[in-house]
């Protein structure tokens, strides 16, 4: 029987690089020797590739390969860098194509695109370096449209990376410059009080165009992820959740809606706060994570499915051409 060649993507030059390599992990460690030959293919945090251990050019590290999982997080992974590559490569690849990956990192333009489509969303404003004003004046403009408290956020950054909180008025300019000194831009969005969800989507899957997996309750008591969340591997989703019927319908339903609105591929990973009257959506992602303490693992187990199902579907997803 000839095996499939699977090259895993994973590392990069984002701040989720140990994420990534958790990730790829889990993607090397999943699929049967029987049916697949599985390559690691790592890009370091300068961006040099390497295959079977050796500095290589992504060209060569690329052929002979039949199909790419990409378990790159945040940065060229998912700003549609890597996907634009593959695609000049001619290599079937599982995820979603260049233009809606780079749509769904950059907070900014996904959440125009969303509340456009009727989503709601945490009211928010945005502000870059080069918008002329002091951080005093950014923040009398968000105060004059939404009341504290605020989440401020780095646009393009995930796992909670760069995120500050600011209780007061008082408070937010200080956050607002820390973020803007590290990455010229930020997000000041309305901190929702509320419990935190996620919901995955995988098309065709059990006979459904867009399977929304059962959402999963993100049990912490923090006031938002940090990093050291993810990184410590004991962050925890309940699936099935306690939300009610009528709530994880919507939690559902605002899912398929983004993934198909931002044009997303493949999979995704919405996001959600629900409060005792509305949800909201926060963000979509367009590569979930599959390492120790992500959602996106505990749902697939809540339907009785596994990493191991989900990543050969998504095989034959890029096999089969679909986009």
């Amino acid at each position: 029987m000839t095996r499939t060649i699977v090259g895993v993507l994973r590392g990069g030059t984002s701040n989720e690089y140990n994420l990534s390599l958790k990730t790829g992990a889990a993607m090397l460690g999943s699929l049967p020797e029987e049916k697949y030959e599985v390559r690691d293919i790592l890009i370091d945090k300068s961006g040099l590739w390497h295959s079977r251990g050796m500095p290589t050019t992504p060209s060569r590290a690329l052929v002979q390969i039949d199909v790419v999982l990409n378990a790159l997080h945040g940065g060229v992974g998912e700003d549609g860098s890597v996907q634009r590559l593959l695609e000049l490569s001619g290599v079937p690849y599982a995820g979603s194509r260049p233009l809606a990956a780079g749509l769904s990192l950059n907070k900014i333009r996904a959440r125009e695109i969303l509340q456009r489509a009727g989503i709601r969303m945490p009211h928010a404003i945005s502000f870059s370096i080069g918008t002329g004003l002091d951080t005093g004046e950014m923040s009398q403009a968000v105060f004059s449209t939404f009341g504290p408290p605020y989440i401020v956020k780095p646009p393009t950054e995930g796992a909670g990376y760069g995120i500050r909180f600011a209780e007061t008025i008082r408070d937010l300019p200080h956050a607002m410059g820390d973020v803007l000194d590290a990455y010229g831009s930020a997000l000041v969005e309305e901190y929702i009080r509320g419990e935190e969800a996620s919901v995955g989507i995988i098309e065709n899957f059990r006979n459904e165009d867009h399977y929304a997996l059962p959402p999963a309750h993100v049990d912490h008591e923090a006031r938002f992820l940090t990093p050291q969340h993810h990184e410590s591997g004991t962050l925890k989703h309940v699936a099935p959740s306690p939300f009610s019927f009528l709530q994880k319908q919507s939690l559902m339903d605002l899912a398929r809606m983004a993934h198909k609105i931002l044009g997303l591929s493949h999979y995704s990973r919405s996001d959600l706060i629900v409060t005792s009257r509305k949800v909201y959506m926060l963000e979509v992602n367009s590569n979930p994570g599959l390492y120790q303490g992500a959602s996106f693992p505990t749902m697939l187990e809540s339907v009785g499915s596994s990493i191991r199902e989900f990543l050969e579907h998504a095989i034959q997803l890029a096999r089969s051409g679909k986009k």
